[in-house]
């Protein structure tokens, strides 16, 4: 099987070579006037935000076969790694899989990477880290990555970067939808259905996800069902108002490692859930936003821990345009998160509670940008914090983007991280209330390059990064300040368009650790090629992972493995698409997780239709 498979590839990359140009050629994903608002309160030019900014568009979800958001993100932003062990779902608690590190800064559970939704912040109240099931690719217009602290800008969390996802809105007048269906190894079944309308400044848009597996091994499956709805208006040409609502019910088992006489783990149920309301207001001079938000979810987990938790608060800015070039930006935003947590099978059965309490966080910043000479974009930033535990941390930021042509242009910032300690590690099983914040400094710098009239764009960054009262566990399992950490490496990135008809993508990541952790492999590459001819869209991709640590014991077990995947596009009428997929054609053997073997080959067939 592996031999075919190998040959099958080979026979598709021979044929996308040879293939004549027959349909027009897609926009390039690394454009060097890309606007972002992540980076900077205010939407700019990519390449004029200091800080190392990833895009992950609609195209490029599209092409993959991912109903998951995060593996989507796998390789196509460099430095960024997600951990999986199985063909979908990523579970919670023990053996759970969905630990997201960039520059090799994130943790297990993930708590040092801010996941955003619309600028918002997402993670569960009492444990402090987000939840990867509740993410999905159908609901995402574009991804923005941060690679990198942003912390003066979006607080606690954002130590070693942010995920900003951006829902998608109705942007054509009228009705639109699509819809489609799935099938593939393991009884993969996957659904989803979307709809939106828009007229007269009134904007809506729906979508209903369902996926389902048995799993490549025993106890292994996951289902889950999200359900989504944004409306937004336009009040005048002053002011906007939206709001959206996400809930995500799903279930998982743990498999339990796959070595002998292994048994299964936990099972789970868990509901996630979201609202949020936005007014952003723009003028002349100035422009901002409001937004009001509140997270919540219960998780049933057959150990006998169940806990109800909520994530809620406001972020509220003004940007000000003081004088020509300038951009001022004031801001301030409140977090109050918790929830209960108890395990009802322990006592005898008479339960236990181990955490019931709330905790509430408050941040003012500033943050200037300057433009001098339509050249150069200077940036300065700071942050209060206060947390009600620790009191206040400041957070400090700078950097510098020079545009020496349309075509070249150089970045770099220093920028402070910060983390502040979760309730779990503050009130929690081997708990201390006394944890200072995390702190990390980040140094880097980049060169942009367009070439050949933007056929060929290149991103290649540096960094350096190193912290202290980093939150580690001692002998007897108390935490303590105590840990350091110092990271150095290197990204790039390409995207070029240079043959007609065939987009390529390259990205490759080297990360060298003073204090290895799990799960960052020192070497990480990407390579995607997506080919039209007529109605045939094939896209094939290679990731190569080398030198991982996937040991709870650092540098014990490293891990190296190459992954390739393919899929076919046939547009059978212009609003019906069919197509194929195989995900690890060449049947390698790995564990991204160590003992929870990753699915060899798998295909996948479904429909897009579109109205």
């Amino acid at each position: 099987m592996r031999k075919i498979s190998i040959i099958i590839c080979f026979t598709l990359i021979a044929f996308v070579l040879k293939a004549q140009d027959q349909s027009s050629i897609l926009k390039d994903t690394i454009k060097i006037k890309e606007v972002v608002v992540t980076g900077t309160p205010v939407q700019v030019s990519k390449h004029s935000v200091p800080m190392a900014v990833s895009v992950v568009n609609r195209q490029q979800i599209e092409e993959s076969n991912e109903s998951a958001l995060l593996p989507v993100l796998n390789g196509r932003v460099p430095g960024l790694f997600v951990t999986e062990r199985g063909i979908t779902g990523f579970g919670v608690a023990a053996g759970s899989a969905g630990q997201i590190s960039i520059r090799g800064v994130g943790g297990s559970p993930t708590t040092g990477v801010l996941m955003l939704i619309d600028g918002h912040p997402q993670f569960m109240g009492i444990m402090g880290h987000p939840l990867p099931d509740s993410y999905v690719a159908s609901d995402v217009e574009r991804v923005e990555v941060i690679r990198g602290p942003a912390s003066v800008l979006y607080g606690s969390n954002a130590m070693g970067g942010v995920i900003n996802i951006i829902t998608r809105k109705q942007t054509k007048d009228g009705v639109n939808g699509n819809a489609g269906i799935q099938y593939g190894s393991f009884n993969t079944q996957k659904y989803r259905a979307s709809v939106g309308f828009k007229e007269n400044g009134l904007s809506l848009f729906g979508s209903v996800n369902h996926d389902q597996t048995d799993g490549h091994r025993d106890n292994s499956d996951f289902n889950i069902t999200n359900g989504y709805v944004k409306a937004g208006y336009e009040i005048n040409p002053n002011f906007k108002i939206s709001s959206d609502f996400s809930l995500a019910k799903f279930k998982a088992t743990d498999p339990g490692p796959d070595t002998l006489n292994a048994v299964a783990g936990a099972s789970l149920d868990i509901k996630r859930g979201y609202w949020s309301a936005k007014l952003d207001n723009a003028f002349d001079k100035t422009s901002g936003s409001l937004k009001v938000f509140y997270n919540f979810g219960e998780h049933d987990i057959s150990d006998g821990f169940h806990s109800i938790d909520h994530n809620a608060g406001f972020d509220f800015f003004q940007t000000f345009n003081l004088f020509e070039g300038n951009n001022l930006t004031l801001g301030v935003d409140y977090l109050f998160y918790g929830g209960k947590a108890e395990n009802e099978l322990a006592m005898n059965g008479q339960g236990i509670v181990l955490a019931d309490t709330t905790v509430n966080e408050i941040g003012f910043y500033g943050f200037v940008q300057q433009k001098i000479a339509d050249q150069i974009s200077l940036n300065v930033g700071l942050r209060r914090q206060h947390h009600e535990y620790y009191g206040d941390e400041w957070i400090p930021s700078s950097g510098f983007a020079w545009e020496f042509s349309e075509n070249m242009s150089w970045k770099g910032t220093v920028s402070k991280g910060f983390r502040s300690p979760t309730i779990r590690e503050l009130f929690m099983w081997n708990h201390n209330p006394d944890l200072k914040p995390e702190r990390i400094m980040n140094y880097e710098t980049g060169l942009y390059n367009t070439f050949f009239n933007s056929k060929l764009n290149t991103e290649l960054t540096f960094y350096y990064i190193s912290g202290d009262n980093m939150i580690v566990t001692g002998n007897m399992g108390s935490l303590f300040n105590s840990g350091e950490i110092e990271n150095k490496g290197i990204e790039f990135a390409a995207s070029s368009n240079a043959v007609k008809n065939l987009d390529l993508s390259f990205t490759y990541s080297f990360t060298d650790m003073k204090n290895p952790v799990v799960s960052t492999p020192k070497h990480h590459l990407f390579l995607n090629a997506t080919y039209h001819l007529k109605k045939f869209s094939i896209n094939g991709n290679i990731r190569r992972i080398a030198k991982m640590d996937n040991d709870a014991t650092p540098a014990v077990n490293l891990e190296s493995y190459s992954v390739l995947n393919a899929k076919v596009n046939y547009k059978v009428r212009k609003n019906l698409t069919i197509y194929l997929s195989g995900e690890n054609l060449t049947d390698e053997s790995y564990a991204v997780n160590r003992y929870y073997t990753m699915p060899g080959i798998t295909i996948f067939s479904g429909i897009n239709i579109n109205f």
